[in-house]
């Protein structure tokens, strides 16, 4: 036995815990890590930015429902990591996020990068935030740290490393690493829960079920797909859920804004059986435009405080989605199932009647593109298992009308905190989860200026993403709201240049092209994806049109 550092104390814990990528920027504060991961063959995707290393790390573990790792170092660059932090946060990432400090022993001593308490501003953003003191208690509190992160409700936790508790040499013999880090931990529901509910659905005319994020993390795919399938119910999917019940399938309806389209007499939902689903803001919160009010809610959540939070319900089931829907199909055979083709096909009608609506845009010859013009183009010439990353308050909603997903897990975008600019991170977090599918970052002008240097890391990484900047020279949800609250004439701070930026990704060794005209965005894309190379596709698109999905959140304004 010999001696080690507090770093290497730290990896191999996350070893144990099958952690096998990290996300970072290097600092002194965090040598020690560095050095270990190159001695357990971790692999470090180092970022020209603490920002993307954090959004790196979420897009890894939203692209597999596992552990996402990032590392920034004391000070700023603990704070350039804030707003990954509050993202994972609100949106239940399981996220590690290990950063540098001043050493112990320099306390209050005006040293480099010191002086804030990173424990206290991380702990209202995170599931639990700690300073580690003692070099022997590393391994036990970061396998708590992973722990806490991945079980239960998922979300980030944040450890604080102090230099000397880093680099302090520790007599291996008086340490252990935890056998057992990773914990299996399912709420199951309450059988007498399911039984009603499964009641209530049998008697339902015209039931939908709306898949949530919480429904991807679970893994409840299969089970979803059983449950519609022998009870005839249209689904309804947002976000990492979408491709859950591929959207091939004939009983998929589409985002869950597409529910507004049901708005006649005799079309609107009249059940819903809501699975980790959070309501708010991408359901149009306590509105009628899209979840009838009318409608009674199932609502199925890991999450108790969710359930009751802005709709009444007539069961709440607290529990794992997978497990619930589990229950509910074991149940499913002693109920008799009405015939719901009528219904069935009010759904499809209304996915027909969307897309013809829409028809005369594509049509449309331009220049400038009509940004649905450019989302069709990016659909109609992605390969199917593309994963897609959308970042730009118009872009991912214009993308959100032609979204075809046929694998979870491969539509990554805005939550609740409703950050922009960290589409670059995210991409290059699931391009390493998933280094042989293709990756591709739907991200408005505005959006790819937050970290544009990015670049560079995918060029030194080798990372084959295909960026594709939807250019309206302008911040367009920003301006649109300003035309609509102030007037057309008094646009101030909203609009930008019409920039190069396939000209910046070429100067860091990427492939690059300038689109004007619909005709060529197809192609261009097909070439990105065979260039093998990271690119950026740069399409000059019209900033008039407003998203449908936009135009419903901002009436509620």
């Amino acid at each position: 036995m010999g001696m080690v550092t507090g770093g290497e104390l730290v990896v191999r814990t996350l070893a144990r815990a099958n952690v096998r990528n990290v996300f970072g920027l290097h600092g002194a504060h965090l040598e020690t890590i560095f050095q270990a991961c190159l001695n357990h063959r971790i692999p470090i995707t180092d970022t020209r930015h603490e920002a993307a290393a954090g959004h790196a790390a979420e897009g890894y573990a939203r692209a597999t429902r596992s552990l996402g790792v990032a590392m920034a170092t004391a000070g700023p660059g603990f704070t350039n990591i804030i707003t990954s932090v509050a993202n994972a946060y609100l949106d239940r990432t399981p996220v590690l996020y290990l950063c540098g400090s001043a050493g112990l022993a320099e306390a209050e001593t005006n040293t480099l990068q010191a002086g804030i308490d990173q424990v206290a501003i991380a702990t209202p953003i995170t599931k639990w935030a700690h300073r580690i003191t003692v070099p022997q208690q590393i391994p036990r509190l970061v396998a708590q740290a992973v722990r806490l992160a991945t079980s239960g409700i998922p979300g980030p936790v944040l450890l604080d490393l102090p230099i000397d508790v880093l680099s302090a040499q520790v007599d291996e013999a008086t340490v252990q690493i935890p056998e057992k880090v990773l914990l299996e931990t399912r709420s199951l529901p309450q059988p007498g829960l399911v039984e009603e509910a499964l009641r209530l659905l049998a008697g339902a005319s015209r039931p939908v079920i709306m898949a949530g994020a919480g429904a991807y993390f679970s893994d409840a795919g299969e089970e979803l797909r059983k449950f519609a399938e022998a009870t005839g119910t249209p689904v309804y999917s947002d976000f990492q859920a979408h491709g859950l019940l591929p959207s091939s399938h004939p009983l998929y309806g589409g985002t869950f804004h597409k529910m507004a389209d049901l708005s006649a007499p005799g079309q609107r939902p009249d059940w819903v059986l809501a699975v980790g689903v959070r309501f708010g803001l991408f359901t149009l919160g306590m509105s009628d435009l899209e979840v009838p009010l009318a409608a009674k809610i199932i609502h199925v959540e890991i999450d108790p405080k969710e359930i009751g939070r802005l709709r009444q319900v007539a069961v709440g089931i607290a529990a794992d989605p997978r497990e619930t829907l589990r229950a509910m199909n074991a149940g499913a055979a002693s109920h008799q199932w009405p015939s719901r083709a009528a219904w069935q096909k009010t759904v499809a009608d209304a996915k027909i009647e969307r897309r013809k609506k829409a028809q005369p845009i594509l049509e449309q010859s331009g220049p400038p593109i009509h940004p649905y013009q450019a989302v069709s183009a990016i659909a109609d010439n992605i390969p199917e298992d593309t994963v897609i990353i959308g970042d730009g308050a118009e872009a991912y909603h214009w993308f959100n009308e032609v979204v075809r997903q046929n694998h979870p897990g491969s539509y990554i975008t805005h939550g609740f905190l409703g950050a922009v600019g960290f589409g670059l991170g995210l991409a290059i977090g699931a391009q390493v989860a998933h280094p042989r599918r293709p990756v591709l970052c739907l991200a408005g002008d505005g959006a790819i200026g937050f970290t544009i240097a990015e670049f560079d890391t995918l060029a030194r990484h080798k990372l084959p993403i295909v960026a594709v900047v939807m250019n309206n020279h302008s911040w367009a949800a920003s301006q649109h709201f300003q035309e609509i609250v102030s007037g057309t004439d008094r646009l101030t701070g909203t609009q930008l240049r019409d920039a190069n930026y396939h000209e910046v990704a070429a100067a860091f060794g990427c492939h690059a092209q300038r689109v004007t005209q619909i005709k060529d965005l197809g192609p261009a894309i097909k070439a990105a994806f065979a260039s093998g190379k990271p690119s950026c596709i740069n399409v000059a698109i019209d900033v008039a049109p407003l998203p449908p999905e936009l135009h419903l959140l901002m009436a509620r304004h």
